[in-house]
């Protein structure tokens, strides 16, 4: 069954998102809202970290954006689009519910499945966190903008001076993030590799997932690796067109919406 088009939006034949965070601050639920306002698609996968147990269980923070981004999945799944909800580590309370193989509301709830494109590829769909202990520097990515770096040069002249003042001798911060960002990078190349892997060993021609929060597609040893980013920092989604070709999108580049200041005038279409 296809998913039934709008006007207004744009039609793809897959999209793939992960990585919302859905009960945290962070979550950019306002550029969220905007980009299922203006999509629909035959195939919606969900790969994790959607909604934030982790964060949730420690304190509550849900407003009515989160509860519009949840009615425009759903909305979704009753107008015709097949939704595929795989939990990752944040959301691993769903976990507990892959044995009995259930579908809520049109939203089947899967560990890991297999997508064929329309060019016949076939593509392992999986959040990543199993293979996490190679993503251990991962919290360091954040540093890796040059704005940040610039920072710590000019923090680590007036640490310095404070170091002096006690006695202690010359640290480098600037010198000391540089080797946590020469790890992030490393650690980064060989998630890739653990999951192109495991798509090869499947036998499949490539993997979507999630996790890292890096957004990339590319040929890792023959199989093609990609991530689908995050709504917390990129904004991103993997999308399939008509004819099997895969595109990641930037919305917030797409929309020129701003990080710096929240977004209140994003509204649903007219006729929605």
């Amino acid at each position: 069954m296809n998913a039934i088009s709008s006007p207004g939006r744009t039609h793809y034949r897959s999209v793939f998102i992960s990585d919302l965070h859905l009960g945290t601050r962070g979550c950019r639920v306002d550029f969220l809202v905007d980009f299922l306002s203006h999509t629909t698609c035959d195939h919606l996968y969900l790969v994790g970290d959607i909604i934030d147990g982790w964060r949730l269980r420690k304190s509550w923070y849900w407003n009515e954006a989160h509860d519009e981004v949840l009615r425009l999945i759903l909305r979704l799944a009753r107008n015709g689009t097949e939704v595929t909800y795989i939990p990752g580590n944040h959301d691993e309370l769903f976990r507990n519910w892959l044995p009995l193989g259930l579908e809520i509301a049109g939203i089947k709830l899967r560990r890991d499945t297999v997508h064929q494109t329309a060019d016949g590829r076939r593509l392992l769909v999986i959040h990543g966190d199993e293979f996490d202990s190679v993503v251990r520097y991962a919290k360091f990515l954040a540093l890796l903008g040059d704005g940040a770096y610039t920072a710590a040069l000019a923090f680590n002249r007036w640490f310095n001076a404070i170091r002096r003042r006690l006695g202690y001798p010359y640290w480098s911060l600037s010198a000391w993030l540089k080797r946590q960002v020469k790890e992030a990078v490393k650690a980064i190349d060989r998630f890739e590799v653990a999951l192109s892997d495991e798509a090869r060993r499947r036998g499949l021609d490539g993997v979507v997932c999630g996790h890292i929060h890096h957004a990339e597609m590319r040929q890792v040893n023959g199989v093609l690796y990609i991530n689908d980013g995050d709504w917390v920092e990129s904004c991103t989604a993997l999308v399939e067109h008509g004819d099997g070709r895969l595109e990641l999108i930037d919305w917030a580049a797409l929309r020129r919406l701003s990080f710096a200041t929240p977004r209140t005038d994003l509204r649903v279409p007219q006729g929605a």
